[in-house]
């Protein structure tokens, strides 16, 4: 081998930077296992905890905390650079945004009176209760069955001047598509408007996509904990306005107005006492005096106004003469301004626009809440709104408090000059409103106003809170409201005992193979284990470093990358031993066979690779994490392989060692085999029809047992008084005695759970609720408080709410549109590898054998989780992670056959006298101990994780099985013997052979 100090380099850097990537990974987990211990050792409460944790590692997210010598690392720095884990195996929030379709419709039609136009809109979401349809599409139902006379392009509706595109002449039909455009251009500038929020949030690989055509979104947020605080800046609209304020003593009048006529309604008959009441209310009108007095009356005891029923707003005090209207408990805020709204009447000629807001409280604890009053005017438009703001960023005030500061626009600057200029003449305050709440309401010192379009956001905040701000108004407000229809803090699909375990059982298995190759292969085979450790670490550490996120269904793509690693070295090793067999001497022998097995180890993962690259481009989700790890895989196996394994063998060999790539037990082993494979096909193909035949009825009347992603179900959040495991309630409601199949996640804590299950899915009957529920109830009853009775399961029970905490009907959570650029996917894949295998080998026949082998296999995986999942004792539930198995399936399938063409391909040039049966047997004899070992070492490893690992993983490794043992037949007695017998007829044989001399003659 050529440049061998090149590849000896390249091979140690590689090395070091996959340990220096890891190393980001294993400091994280030692710095995130000191603050949960820290906030263990100081709170009992599991709120308190998080939020300690939280605090603890906000404390250290800008101090170097990693020294690696020629640079310090900061925890943000070390936990940017650690290895991201998807939400399956970390946890963390999952949420469905629900953009108002309504809200854009009444934005578009310029918040139209129109009667038709708003009594469609009302029964639009009126069906939406019950209707799969979208809300755009049950809008357009209504206002077809009530419309009459009434057109979409009315003036007004549609046809105004923001809709320029519409006009008065235009049918329902064509407004109807440009309305469709019009809302689809909404939704994804609040798709944008949210990644753009989340992206500053500060989640490591978090997941945001569109479900379908409908205004919902999915948000995925691996390893966020605080729940409320990301809410918060999924739902934060950005209203951000600007508004004068008035003071104290205009509206203190007004409010105390209010107070008494309500006085006055709860006590109509006593005309008397309402004279005089209504004479001093027209005195405290009048007079600063008494409206001081009366402020310190209720100031100094608030309980007792409020008991003698003389305070029915439930005034708590009044302003001391700034922007400070009143003061209410925190509670009441709703309940005052309804009475407010409903007493307009009473303000005066200037205040009649009057517009109320509550301040930002200190914290959520608050008791009491301040209400201002914003100048508004006819059309309740600010004088300056967000829409100016350029950029926003996470300050400090002069106080050292923290606060948010604004940059503005030039329109923005010259308005906020002229505010600000105002408002330090009168000694007025302007408000800074975001959502209809105060957050600050300074006055301005400034003489001339406040130039250059600066501002600052200062209040009560927290540090996370003035820098969620400032991300949200960098990001933008939402073109309508978004309403959280699902979210929640979840635990990974497998819980810690699950990873444990899976993780022993993988090891296991792991040190099964590199045992198994030094039995079959020798001191070669010590040399192939070091290459398949050595390109574990790879895949790990570009993993890591290209920030990509490793999910269950990229543990799938990474045990398919073992098998390949392994499979490289079988086939160089497998060459090495046919070259000694002929006699040649032990250097020869390794050059030569490293060169021979060149090419079928370059097609077998150039095919995978290709698939893994159409499967990135065009799938979603789990399809995409997938071939993320399959394609590092591959590429870090072909370098282990071919360079690194070479590296070894000859260095030892130029030492003087001697390498006979066998052991006493395998010498010799397979090499005298002489099966009549050719032969035995039409067997193969009775097999293989029943099987085929078997799998598509059982597909076409049994189907499959497809899973909450896909057709939804119903949920339900348990707690428990004591840590439960998911592994244990998983196995209790599987049996086919309680629902047959459900889904158990944590949530939150070990003690509360989410339970799914798509039992009686179809019925939405109250009884159907009522059986589940019931059921539910009896499988867990031995987990739960003795004594505990049906209805307090179900209404909690006690202090700490033991029983069913919540439930709901579960959405499918895979869009149409998901599944279809799946399906899609996958079939461009298959195309490609036709096209490719096509090329190389210059007959569609081998495209059509490799192509047949793989619906083949992926047909009878499908059959049997058909034909079995009613009585297997584990769950074969069809979800994402299946998808992932199926994947995996067509990947190793391909791999096997493409070996067996290509050592047919060598065959037909080397032994061209040979009859073309002899050569197809003679090949496929020759990969036989290849093909064997390959799929022993593969089946080892799922074998030991399906018995030793995680029950909740059971369904997808048997799937991988199950496809390894169908991929290893189907390319022995599916691909090549369909192959051959289109071949062979006329003389489609010769040319074939001709053809790959004559190749071969010219390279």
């Amino acid at each position: 081998m050529q440049n061998k100090g090149i590849v000896k380099l390249f091979a140690i850097l590689f090395g070091l930077v996959s340990i220096y990537q890891l190393s980001f990974t294993f400091k994280a987990n030692q710095l995130e296992s000191e603050a949960e211990q820290f906030a263990q050792a100081k709170y009992e409460e599991p709120a308190l905890r998080a939020d300690a944790e939280a605090r603890y590692l906000d404390s250290i997210s800008t101090t170097e905390v990693y020294n690696l010598g020629v640079k310090n690392f900061t925890y943000n720095e070390v936990k940017d650079n650690a290895m991201n884990l998807g939400l399956d195996l970390k946890g963390g929030i999952n949420a469905i945004i629900q953009i108002s379709v309504k809200d854009i419709l009444k934005g578009l039609a310029n918040n139209s009176k129109d009667p038709v136009f708003n009594q469609a809109l009302e029964q639009a979401s009126e069906d939406q209760k019950d209707s799969q349809d979208s809300y755009l599409e049950s809008f357009f139902s209504a206002f077809d069955e009530i419309k009459g006379d009434t057109k979409l392009a009315s003036p007004d509706i549609f046809a105004n001047r923001s809709l320029e595109e519409i006009e008065f002449d235009m049918s329902d039909d064509e407004v109807k598509t440009i309305i469709e455009r019009k809302v689809d251009e909404s939704i994804v500038s609040a798709f944008e408007v949210l990644r753009s929020r989340i992206d500053g949030f500060g989640v490591t690989s978090p997941n945001i996509q569109r479900l379908g055509n409908t205004g919902r979104i999915l948000i995925e947020l691996p390893g966020v904990k605080d729940k409320e605080r990301a809410i918060k800046v999924f739902s934060t609209t950005a209203q951000l306005q600007f508004w004068e304020t008035f003071k104290t003593q205009d509206l203190a009048g007004y409010l105390l107005q209010v107070n008494q006529r309500l006085v006055e309604a709860q006590d109509a008959n006593n005309v008397e006492d309402t004279d005089e009441t209504e004479e001093a209310t027209t005195e405290i009108d009048s007079t600063d005096s008494a409206i001081e007095a009366l402020t310190g009356q209720i100031e100094q005891d608030s309980t007792a106004v409020d008991a003698n029923d003389q305070n029915p707003l439930r005034i708590q005090g009044l302003g001391q003469g700034g922007p400070i209207i009143g003061t209410f408990l925190a509670k009441d805020r709703d309940y005052v301004l309804a009475k407010l709204e409903e007493n307009r009447d009473l303000l005066g000629p200037d205040y009649r626009y009057a517009r109320f807001a509550w301040e930002k409280p200190a914290d959520e604890a608050s008791e009491f809440i301040n209400l201002y009053a914003l100048k508004s005017n006819r059309e309740d438009q600010p004088q300056l709104s967000g829409s100016v703001i350029t950029d926003a960023r996470q300050d400090y005030d002069q106080y050292n408090k923290p606060a948010v500061s604004m940059q503005m626009n030039a329109k923005g600057a010259k308005i906020w000059e002229e505010m600000t200029r105002e408002a330090n003449e009168t000694q007025g305050n302007i408000a800074i409103v975001l959502d209809n709440i105060v957050y600050s309401a300074p006055g301005v010192t400034t003489p001339g106003g406040i130039s250059g379009g600066n501002s600052q956001i200062s209040g009560s905040f927290k540090l996370t809170e003035a820098i969620d701000l400032a991300n949200v108004l960098r990001a933008g407000k939402l073109p309508a409201s978004a309403e959280i229809i699902q979210a929640e803090e979840i635990g990974p699909s497998l819980g810690q005992e699950a990873i444990d375990s899976g993780m022993r059982s993988f090891l296991i298995a792991l040190a099964f193979v590199l045992i198994w190759m030094i039995f079959y292969y020798g001191k070669g085979g010590g040399f192939a284990d070091i290459a398949l450790l050595l390109n574990i670490l790879l895949i790990f550490g570009v993993l890591s470093g290209l920030g990509a996120v490793l999910t269950l269904p990229g543990i799938a793509g990474i045990v398919l990358t073992i098998g390949i690693s392994v499979d490289a070295n079988v086939l160089i090793f497998e060459r090495i031993r046919e070259e000694l067999y002929k006699g040649k001497d032990q250097k020869a022998a390794i050059k030569d066979g490293f060169a021979n097995a060149l090419s079928s180890i370059l097609d077998a993962n150039i095919t995978t690779g290709l698939t893994a690259l159409i499967l990135f481009l065009f799938g979603t989700g789990p399809i995409k994490g997938f071939a993320t790890t399959l394609i590092i895989g591959i590429l870090t196996s072909l370098f282990t392989a071919i360079f690194i394994t070479r590296l070894m063998v000859d260095w030892y060999v130029n030492r003087g060692g001697k390498l006979e790539f066998s052991t006493a037990l395998t010498k010799g082993l397979f090499r005298n085999v002489d099966i009549k494979f050719l032969q035995k096909r039409k067997i193969a193909y009775v097999i293989s029809g029943l099987l085929i035949a078997a799998s598509l009825f059982s597909l076409f009347t049994n189907k499959l047992d497809a899973g909450i992603d896909f057709v939804g179900g119903r949920t339900y959040q348990v707690r428990f008084d004591q840590q439960v495991s998911t592994e244990e309630v998983t196995s209790i409601l599987n049996d086919p005695a309680v629902f047959g199949s459900a889904e158990v996640k944590t949530i939150g804590d070990d003690n509360q759970l989410k339970i799914s299950t798509k039992y009686k899915v179809e019925d939405n009957t109250v009884e159907a609720d009522e059986e589940v529920q019931s059921k539910l109830f009896d499988a867990l009853r031995p987990l739960l408080p003795d004594g505990m009775t049906y209805q307090e399961f179900l209404d909690g029970s006690g202090d700490l709410a033991i029983g069913k905490m919540s439930s709901s009907k579960v959405s499918p959570t895979i869009a149409d549109d998901i599944q279809k650029s799946s399906f899609w996917a996958i079939l461009g894949s298959l195309v490609v590898v036709f096209l490719y295998i096509l090329i190389r080998f210059k007959r569609w026949q081998f495209s059509l054998g490799a192509v047949a082998a793989v619906f083949h296999d992926v047909l009878i995986v499908l059959g049997i989780f058909s034909l079995t999942y009613k009585f297997m004792p584990f769950s074969m539930e069809i979800d994402q992670a299946f998808i992932a198995a199926i994947l995996t399936v067509i990947g190793y399938s391909l791999n096997d056959t493409v070996v067996v063409f290509d050592r047919i391909r060598e065959f037909l040039n080397e032994h061209t006298s040979w009859p073309f049966g002899k050569t197809i047997n003679a090949s496929l004899n020759s990969t036989l101990s290849r093909t064997l070992n390959t799929s022993l070492t593969t089946l080892v490893v799922l074998l030991a994780m399906f018995f030793l690992g995680a029950d909740s993983l059971r369904g997808f490794l048997f799937a991988l099985i199950v496809g390894v043992l169908v991929g290893t037949y189907s390319s022995l007695f599916i691909a090549t013997p369909i192959m051959y017998d289109t071949a062979k007829k006329g003389d489609a044989a010769e040319s074939l052979k001709k053809k790959v001399v004559e190749e071969e003659e010219e390279v």
